[in-house]
């Protein structure tokens, strides 16, 4: 149900600006550049040791598809250029 200001749901842009007032910095202003660092590498060691790596199988494979594509779509491009560029010289001269 809404009126004409708002929704019931969502407060007014005041009421949100009359909480965030009192607070001032935060935890990023409690520690230094160097430790931020720091946290900040220790979070990625940590993001990296969660991450299911592929086997050597997998590797390969996925590898091998990978060219694959890349080869048949290599030549998919040279077969469209070298037609567009017969095309250009019967049409061109």
């Amino acid at each position: 149900m809404t009126d004409a200001v708002g929704s019931i749901d969502t407060p007014d842009a005041d009421e949100v600006q009359e909480s965030k007032k009192g607070r001032k910095g935060g935890k990023r202003a409690k520690k230094g550049p160097l430790k931020r660092l720091g946290t900040f590498y220790r979070q990625i060691i940590a993001e990296l040791r969660k991450v299911v790596w592929p086997t050597r199988n997998q590797l390969t494979s996925y590898t091998t598809v990978v060219i694959f594509f890349v080869t048949i779509m290599i030549a998919l491009v040279t077969v469209i250029d070298y037609g567009l560029n017969h095309a250009a010289k019967y049409v061109f001269g």
